[in-house]
């Protein structure tokens, strides 16, 4: 049987810091709209403390995550056991978008080693937090994370890439805003 925590303690959190994946879920209000589900490695999550997490967003095919939650904030991380004791634990919540340009955004990515050229961080106020069996979960060995985004990130000048994003990440599959370039100020 399933069950719920108030906050994350230090055996939750111990538990995430030594998970290699996680996914993310998210949808836009619209029943016509995308369900979007998406894995993410590269050590790229942060427990910030007992309600409150964070992902670096290094960006990949499209922007359904970020578009979702600028729309609803509705966010769901979900955790499996693929070594050890069976468990599956999700963190149900509502997120908030911190993009590459904001002007904290230098002092924030630097909770993620190596993590400079991320697009996006998605923070999440936690509201729910959930086990379940997990039993159904295959065991599977870690070999490396794989280096082609990383690579795909980092061979482009840093204005180049964040033009890219900016074109390429400019809306949904829904059509929902995605990447949003930051209003010129007035004269």
């Amino acid at each position: 049987m399933g069950k719920t925590y108030e906050q994350l303690d230090q055996k939750l959190i111990d538990w995430i810091g030594g998970q290699k994946m996680f996914f993310v879920a998210t949808a836009p209000l619209s029943g016509d709209g995308l369900v979007n589900l998406s894995p993410k490695g590269y050590d790229a999550f942060r427990v910030i403390d007992e309600k409150t997490v964070a992902y670096a967003d290094l960006g990949g095919s499209g922007i359904e995550t970020v578009a979702h939650v600028r729309e609803n904030q509705r966010i769901t991380i979900m955790f499996c056991a693929f070594e050890g004791p069976a468990m599956i634990l999700r963190l149900y919540g509502k997120g908030r978008i911190m993009q590459f340009d904001h002007p904290d955004f230098d002092k924030e990515i630097a909770r993620f080693e190596n993590f400079g050229r991320a697009r996006n961080i998605v923070f999440i106020d936690v509201e729910r937090i959930a086990d379940s069996c997990g039993w159904g979960v295959p065991f599977y060995d870690f070999k490396s994370e794989r280096d082609q985004l990383t690579r795909y990130i980092d061979h482009r000048e840093l204005e180049d890439w964040r033009e890219s994003r900016m074109q390429k990440n400019a809306e949904s599959l829904d059509g929902l805003p995605g990447m949003v370039r930051a209003a010129k100020p007035a004269e």
